[in-house]
């Protein structure tokens, strides 16, 4: 989830990472990184640290990657970016039941906390990240709707669509946990609209779901039908979305 969609200066190997990660190919995206940098090292840990969390793989190649950067990270900022990359790992291992490594996810993204400042260009992407393991792990919505609205702002600060895209749809995930409909719909849309803009096509089918969540039929259903050409078209990814987007049994009762 690092990275702002975008491409600076139209960098042509920032372009081909980023094509190559919007559809579901980390390893080929990491691949064309060099290994000779400390931001190099870091962006093929994040690719990597990403894959796992959504296709449920790769995490002994993404444990590789990430001590590389680790080794190579030399200032504040590239240890606190490391130890953000860390903490996410430990996070999907533990929310995906590989292994729990929730002490690990916390000390880490707490490691991160006290090496990038507030109001640093990271800072946000922490911010979210502590707001997933309140929410997923210490099942605490308070504290993880506080970290998302921090997250939220500096994405905004920093114009990083892609992390707005992910401060949207889960603080309109909180709103609709808590029946706030109106606000979850307006939250989820924001989120599909930023990712189809960025052409962000692996986390499109995601987006398009929870806001049929939110929604009414039969647009609900039209919502979700798209959803499953995305997830069938990038070949079941992500994993975790299969269970979201599976029909009722014919005949079943509904709701």
């Amino acid at each position: 989830m690092s990275g702002n969609g975008t491409t600076a200066c139209d960098d042509p190997l920032q372009t081909a990472v980023w094509r190559l990660r919007s559809r579901a190919c980390w390893a080929d995206a990491a691949a064309m990184l060099p290994a000779d940098t400390p931001a190099a090292t870091l962006q093929r840990a994040a690719l990597l640290v990403e894959r796992c969390l959504y296709t449920e793989r790769g995490w002994a190649e993404a444990e590789d990657a990430l001590r590389t950067a680790e080794a190579q990270a030399h200032t504040d900022e590239e240890r606190g970016a490391a130890a953000c990359e860390r903490g996410q790992l430990a996070y999907a291992a533990t929310l995906h039941g590989v292994r729990d490594r929730a002490d690990e996810a916390r000390a880490a993204l707490g490691r991160a906390a006290a090496l990038i400042p507030p109001g640093a260009v990271g800072r946000a992407l922490l911010d979210f990240r502590r707001g997933l393991l309140a929410e997923n792990l210490a099942h605490s919505p308070q504290a993880a709707r506080a970290a998302y609205r921090r997250a939220h702002a500096g994405a905004t600060a920093h114009a990083d669509p892609l992390l707005l895209s992910f401060t949207w749809r889960h603080l309109a995930g909180l709103s609709l946990r808590d029946g706030e409909l109106a606000e979850a719909r307006h939250g989820f849309a924001e989120s599909l609209r930023i990712r189809e803009e960025l052409g962000y096509l692996v986390g499109t089918a995601p987006a398009l779901a929870s806001l049929a969540d939110a929604e009414s039929e039969p647009e609900a259903s039209r919502l979700r039908e798209e959803a499953r050409r995305l997830f069938r078209l990038l070949g079941g990814v992500p994993t975790w979305l299969a269970r979201q987007l599976t029909p009722p049994a014919p005949g079943a009762a509904t709701a």
